[in-house]
C-alpha cells in the first residue's frame, strides 16, 4: 500500500484517510472531491494513474486542510503517530506539511517501531522537517528541486529562509549542491533533484541525469515536480528499485507534457491525463 501524507489549502477540511479515485469532476475521497491543481491531490493522482497502469490498488490519502497555521499539519502527524502501526504501508510518501520538529520526530518514532519499516519518501514541507530534525538519513528519497536542495545543502541554515545566497548558483551547481548535502548529513539515500535537468543520485555518484524531451512549457506549470514525485512513488511499490523508479518516474512526466503539448497555461491535470501513455512508454523505452 501506498500512503501519502500531506495538505490542502483550505482550513475548513477535514482529516481524510481515504484511498483515491480519480473522476471527471476531480480526485474522489470518498464522498469529497477535490480539484487537481497541484500539491498533495496532483502528486496523488498522478499515483494513481501510474497504479492503473501497474496494476496496483490506488494510493491511500492522509490529507487534512491548513492554510500555514498547522492546525491541519499537526492533525496528520498526529494521525500518523497514533496509527501507522495499524496502517502498515508499504511506501510512505510526504508532502506539504508544516514543517514541525517535534510532530515530525513523533512520526519518525512511529516508523521505526512498525514491524515492518516502509520506503520513505519525502518532498516539500517535510523534507524540510526531515532536515530540520537532523534526521534526513532515515529517508530512503528526496525530491527537492534547486532551490529546495541549496536548502538541505546549507549546512547552517535552520530554516529554508535562511538558506544562504552563495548556495543557490541554479542549476549549473546541481551536483555540488548534492555533495554537500550529503556531506552535511541533510540528504536521504537517494535524491531525485527536479529541474530542466533531473538529476538521480545517492552519496557515492549521480547515477542519471535526464534532459530530453525538452518540454520547456512545464517548467511554468505548477504541480509538474509534484506528479515527478507520485510516479515515482507508486513505482517504488510496484517493486522497481529507487534510481529505475526516479528515472522512469523523470521519463514519464516529460513524455506526459508532450503528449498533452503543455503549454505555460495548462495545468497539472491536463499532464496527468496522459500520464498512463507517457509510464507505459517509458517503461518500454527503459526496460524494452
Amino acid at each position: 500500500m501506498l500512503l501519502i501524507a500531506g495538505t490542502v489549502p483550505d482550513e475548513a477540511f477535514p482529516l481524510i484517510v481515504e484511498p483515491v479515485r480519480i473522476t471527471a469532476r476531480g480526485l474522489a475521497l470518498g464522498e469529497r472531491i477535490v480539484d487537481i491543481a497541484r500539491g498533495t491531490p496532483a502528486l496523488a493522482a498522478a499515483a494513481a494513474q501510474a497504479a492503473s497502469v501497474l496494476g496496483d490498488p490506488p494510493p491511500t490519502v492522509c490529507m487534512a486542510g491548513d492554510i500555514g497555521r498547522g492546525q491541519g499539519s499537526r492533525r496528520i502527524y498526529d494521525y500518523l503517530a497514533q496509527n501507522l502501526n495499524d496502517v502498515a504501508p508499504s511506501v510512505l510518501a510526504f508532502h506539504y506539511l508544516q514543517p514541525e520538529v517535534d510532530g515530525h520526530l513523533k512520526v519518525l518514532l512511529a516508523v521505526q517501531e512498525m514491524q515492518r519499516r516502509p520506503l520513505l519518501i519525502a518532498d516539500a514541507g517535510f523534507m524540510y522537517a526531515a532536515k530540520m530534525s537532523g534526521q534526513a538519513k532515515e529517508y530512503d528519497l528526496f525530491t527537492p528541486d534547486a532551490g529546495e536542495l541549496a536548502f538541505l545543502a546549507d549546512e547552517e541554515a535552520p530554516h529554508p529562509f535562511y538558506t544562504r545566497g552563495f548556495i543557490l548558483h541554479g542549476e549549473a551547481s546541481v551536483p555540488e549542491m548534492m555533495e554537500r548535502a550529503y556531506r552535511g548529513g541533510n540528504a536521504a539515500r537517494y535524491l531525485l533533484v527536479k529541474g530542466a535537468t533531473d538529476y538521480v543520485a545517492n552519496r557515492r555518484s549521480v547515477l542519471h541525469t535526464l534532459s530530453e524531451p525538452n518540454c520547456a512549457a512545464m517548467e511554468a506549470i505548477g504541480g509538474t515536480g509534484d506528479i515527478v514525485t507520485g510516479l515515482a512513488a507508486a513505482l517504488m511499490l510496484h517493486g522497481l528499485d529507487i534510481p529505475k523508479a526516479a528515472l522512469t518516474a523523470c521519463l514519464a512526466s516529460r513524455l506526459a507534457g508532450k503528449f498533452a503539448e503543455a503549454t505555460p497555461a495548462s495545468q497539472a491535470a491536463d499532464i496527468i491525463e496522459h500520464a498512463p501513455k507517457a509510464l507505459e512508454t517509458a517503461l518500454k523505452q527503459l526496460f524494452p
